[in-house]
């Protein structure tokens, strides 16, 4: 594999993992969710954009417990 090959493999990868790269990057409540979800249906453009979606979406602060 030459050099040029191995950096387009390494670019693929990073890419198609950007949704749950973000999801963790912003402490996403649902990153785990996100991650399987890009594992799993990432390689159909769909699930890709989907989860790129959900990873950019906003997480409500949960209300502190009073108790």
């Amino acid at each position: 594999m030459s050099n040029t090959e191995a950096l387009i493999l390494c670019l693929v990868v990073v890419g198609y993992f950007l949704p749950a790269t973000v999801a963790g990057v912003r402490r996403h409540r649902n990153a785990t969710a996100i991650l399987v979800l890009n594992l799993f249906l990432g390689w159909t453009f769909i699930g890709w954009v989907g989860a790129l979606v959900w990873s950019f979406t906003n997480t409500p602060a949960q209300p502190p417990l009073n108790g």
